[in-house]
């Protein structure tokens, strides 16, 4: 005793005060020194790297710190919102006893909730939405009798809703979007007859929708999104008068609308039921819902036809995509009341019948237009032209007919016209030179007649034009080979197109698929063609070009396929063919002799067609060809290579005895030496032979990717929960793998946070070989790459991977920027990553992104935040194309500012769906000026086609581009800090959730 005394008396007194405070009940702290000294100890167990709690002092009046109110020299209010602070909430909350409001909202807290918040009686408002909590919540928060507004959306809060919360009489939001809870919704929440606001999107919940709620009288808003709710919903729900919001989307749930939906439901501002199993008539009484102004229906199976709307006078989004409607397109006169209608889509469903003349008097605000994969026949209306803001339209894919209105030629702000696979016949108006914003042009599978009109050559900003499959004549116009904008396709195959290929073909530098087929085009390939250096489709098959293949080809490097079949090309197969990357090579029935290589696709007989050449000879053998007279043959090649290998193979061998013979001890322990000066936390012990049962041998079956300096293989380990990992086995032959090992344990060894890839354990030993043998076991994230995710092609993977929804991309944005900022800031030394890009983020079971392969990380003590001189220790231009800031290519220092050039790209790419090496950029272009020029008023224009499905908040969209532009600029010094991304990203998703 007489020691705890002398150790007491031996504090300052602020920690005398502090131990004698953590002492005492709870219920004994009311007064203003208490309130002081609680929160001094909050601070303590926060991290604040922006100093946000600079004023939390002794020196400064508590009243006047940063974040908190006071009524009668009291505590009342706590407000720390988007501070970039981290770390575990004090228990000490509960010793201020007179708060009302608690709002920590947008920071990375993490750790459970302190029970202790149930103390404070008097709270009302408590918001932690957009943090790293984790547990379940507070038990006993009825003992919080006076709380209005319950706030803990975007966190890791798990186990089930607590029943208590229908004790709560005073309470009315609920806002628990984007957790881990379990089980379903409890029956309790019906007694909360106060309740204004229930939001409980994306929670994993499950069961049905408890008939309970329907009592919540004064319901305003209803999110139950994305879920796992079956069953129908609860009929009482139709009867709250007062709901504006009703969003079920994307459940399982079933069953009929109620018929008197638009009598019960007078406030009904926004109805979104996509993606479900809905069925029956769409209710005529929707048309009594005149303050709608989302009615969202996608992907169910309604049936029947279309109710008149036309009281509907607020209409702003009408997405009917993907049902069983069956009706004829007479409807649309009934929208024309509708003044404020901007996006109208009713594809792939069973309409019928022709577009009514009053087609043209929608909305002048309607910019989004789509009715393509219906039965619809007729001539388009010819007033058409009238919708003058229209920026895209889709009609593909129906049974139109007749000509193409010369009006259509007043769309002038027209970025997208796709009218592909109906019967449109007669001449192409030469107007459409007019539409000078179109991007996308298909108007494939008709019968379209005439020329081409030159005047497509005013179309300056045109990235794809597919005239294919009609019945066009004449020459190609040079003024459309001019066309330098054009990045994706210019398809104009299977017409009757004569004359030579344009020289100016060479303009088609970012072109990556241009197809001429099936035309009678005549002449050489002109040489010109070389210039096209981002092709990697090219067709001139079935025309009547002659001549030889051209040696400029050879720097088409990108090139995938050739097909220049059924000409009357000349002369000898260009050995440049060999070294391209071509996956298929058509050069068959033409006029080719000599010899045929055997370097690169010319040995895969399944990849290449030679048939109808009689001039040529040798190839491999299963070609079949005669062999080419005074040549070699394959045989005697290989006979005197062996006798040159023989004498190299023996003392190769020799070489291998001796050194596994020196090894063999270092095999014996057969056990992974950690890199004790590196790594921090304990970690587990794998041996080489572990690692190959875990991995079935390194099976290809289980390979997971490929990178840079090695593999990474799913591995399952041989432990009591049959634990699944990741393993990256370096391949040390490549130079720089060890280097890359060595800095991913810098980098991971000593630091956690949820964003940021966990290493599990290195290995550093031998295999049964004796030769070295290297690699890091990570935690297994099952959802994989964002790479993937986003640019996913099913049919070549055979993966199924769903589009990313708004909020998802949000949410990995902004995970991506917390596990920046923690690199960054978060810990002893600031860790720079160096290799930021999609295949670099990991998403976890529940799409939580997470920063992984540090192969090129750097860490250091101080980094000033903007260098830019030589500096030989640099990175240069170590990285991955696109994603490397410019000043890394000036020999500048790494810098923190470099991971945030990259972190920009990755957000430009993640809502353009275009990789920052998009052919669509070449020259002056690139990613971050695409984005830019085209903000905010071409945006339909520039983002990913996959988000228009559903509720689009195009308001937010912009904001998180300007925050990827603010990013990417040039000039390091003018980018966005990571802490202020942060908060934006994080006030953006919490207003797209509301």
């Amino acid at each position: 005793m007489a020691n705890l005394m002398t150790f007491l008396l031996s504090l300052p007194l602020f920690f005398f005060f502090l131990l004698f405070t953590t002492l005492l009940p709870p219920a004994t702290c009311s007064t203003n020194q208490t309130d002081q000294l609680s929160l001094l100890a909050i601070k303590s167990s926060l991290q604040d790297p922006q100093g946000a709690l600079s004023s939390w002092n002794q020196t400064l009046p508590l009243c006047s710190w940063r974040g908190i109110q006071c009524r009668r020299n009291r505590v009342v209010t706590l407000t720390l919102s988007s501070l970039g602070i981290f770390g575990n909430l004090s228990p000490h909350i509960g010793n201020l006893s007179l708060l009302t409001n608690i709002t920590l909202n947008n920071n990375s807290l993490q750790g459970q909730i302190p029970p202790q918040i149930t103390l404070l009686t008097k709270l009302r408002f408590l918001d932690f939405s957009n943090n790293s909590f984790m547990g379940e919540l507070p038990k006993n928060l009825s003992q919080c009798p006076n709380l209005v507004q319950l706030a803990f959306s975007r966190n890791f809060i798990s186990g089930t809703i607590p029943n208590e919360l229908g004790f709560l009489p005073k309470l009315q939001h609920i806002s628990f979007s984007r957790n881990r809870f379990s089980g379903f919704i409890p029956s309790s929440i019906g007694n909360i007859t106060t309740l204004q606001r229930l939001s409980l999107g994306s929670c994993r919940l499950a069961g049905e929708i408890p008939e309970s709620l329907g009592r919540l009288h004064r319901l305003e808003f209803l999110q139950l999104s994305e879920n796992s709710f079956t069953g129908s919903i609860p009929h009482a729900l139709f009867n709250i008068s007062r709901i504006e919001y009703f969003d079920v989307s994307h459940n399982s749930l079933e069953g009929v609308i109620p018929s008197t939906i638009g009598v019960t439901l007078p406030s009904l501002g926004a109805l979104l039921l996509e993606q479900n199993h809905f069925s029956g008539p769409i209710p005529n009484s929707i048309s009594n819902a005149s303050l709608i102004e989302w009615l969202i229906l996608s992907f169910n199976y309604f049936t029947g036809p279309i109710p008149n709307l036309e009281s509907l006078t607020l209409l702003q989004n009408f997405l009917l995509i993907s049902n069983l409607i069956e009706d004829d397109m007479s409807f649309i006169s009934s929208l024309t009341n509708s003044t404020n209608l901007e996006w109208f889509d009713v594809s792939k469903n069973m309409l019928s019948g022709s577009l009514p003349e009053s087609l043209a008097n929608l909305s002048i605000h309607i910019n989004m237009f789509y009715i393509q994969k219906n039965h619809i026949h007729g001539n388009i209306p010819v007033d058409i032209g009238n919708l003058g803001n229209l920026q895209m339209v889709d009609m593909s894919h129906n049974l139109l007919d007749g000509p193409i209105p010369m009006s259509m030629s007043k769309l002038s702000n027209l970025q997208s016209l796709r009218m592909r696979r109906n019967r449109f016949r007669g001449e192409l108006p030469s107007m459409f030179g007019n539409m000078t914003v179109l991007s996308r042009f298909q108007l494939d599978g008709n019968e379209l007649s005439g020329n081409v009109p030159s005047s497509l050559g005013n179309c300056t900003k045109l990235l794809e034009l597919d005239l294919s499959e009609n019945k066009f004549t004449g020459l190609i116009p040079r003024e459309i080979m001019r066309l330098s904008s054009l990045s994706i396709v210019l398809n104009l195959s299977h017409n009757a197109l004569e004359g030579s290929i344009p020289s100016e073909i060479g303009s088609f530098r970012n072109l990556v698929a241009l197809d001429l087929s099936s035309n009678r085009l005549s002449g050489v390939i002109p040489t010109s063609l070389s210039s096209c250096i981002s092709l990697q489709w090219l067709y001139l098959d079935k025309n009547l070009l002659h001549g030889e293949i051209p040696e400029g080809m050879s720097t088409l490097m990108g090139l995938r396929e050739l097909d220049l079949a059924r000409n009357n090309l000349s002369g000898l197969i260009p050995s440049f063919l060999g070294s391209l990357k071509l996956q298929k090579l058509n050069l068959s029935f033409n006029r080719l002799q000599g010899e045929i290589p055997t370097r690169g696709v010319f040995t895969n007989r399944s990849s290449i067609f030679l048939d109808g050449n009689l001039g040529l000879c040798g190839g491999i053998e299963e070609l079949v060809f005669p062999p080419c007279k005074g040549v070699e043959s394959s045989k005697e090649k290989l006979s005197t290579l062996w006798k040159i290998l023989i004498p190299i193979l023996v003392v190769g061998g020799l070489c291998i005895v001796i050194l596994v013979f020196f090894k063999y001890k270092k095999l014996q322990e057969n056990a992974c030496p950690f890199v004790d000066t590196i790594v921090v936390q304990p970690f587990m012990r794998f041996s080489y032979a572990d690692l190959v049962k875990a991995t079935n041998g390194f099976s290809e079956s289980n390979v997971l990717g490929f990178g840079r300096f090695g593999s990474v293989y799913k591995a399952i380990l041989d432990d009591d929960n049959d634990t699944t990992v990741a393993v990256k086995v370096l391949n040390l032959d490549v130079k720089g793998a060890s280097k890359t090992f060595m800095a991913e344990c810098r980098a991971l060894g000593g630091i956690r946070h949820r964003n940021l890839v966990k290493l599990v354990s290195v290995c550093d030993t031998v295999d049964f070989k004796g030769n070295d043998f290297k690699a890091l076991v990570y935690e297994f994230k099952v959802n994989g790459s964002l790479d993937k995710w986003l640019h996913n092609n099913e049919e070549e993977s055979g993966e199924d991977f769903k589009s990313l929804s708004i909020i998802q991309r949000l949410n990995i944005a902004l995970d991506i920027a917390q596990g920046i900022e923690y690199l960054h800031f978060g810990s002893g030394s600031s860790i720079i990553h160096g290799d930021l890009k999609p295949s670099n983020i990991i998403l976890d079971h529940d799409m939580i992104a997470c920063v992984g392969d540090f192969g090129l990380a750097k860490v250091v003590s101080n980094i000033l935040p903007s260098s830019c001189e030589s500096n030989t220790s640099s990175i240069g231009i170590k990285g991955t194309v696109g994603y490397i800031p410019p000043e890394y290519g000036l020999l500048c220092s790494v810098s923190m500012l470099g991971d945030i050039y990259s972190f920009g790209i990755i957000i430009l790419e993640m809502f353009t769906n275009k990789r920052p090496t998009d052919n669509l950029f070449g020259g002056e272009a690139n990613l971050h000026r695409y984005v830019s020029s085209n903000l905010p008023h071409r945006l339909v224009e520039i983002i990913d086609p996959k988000l228009g499905k559903g509720a689009l908040k195009m308001e937010f969209i912009v904001r998180v581009l300007n925050i990827g532009v603010s990013c990417s600029k040039e000039n390091p010094r003018d980018r966005m800090p990571i802490n202020l991304v942060v908060n934006e990203l994080a006030g953006i998703l919490a207003q797209c959730m509301n």
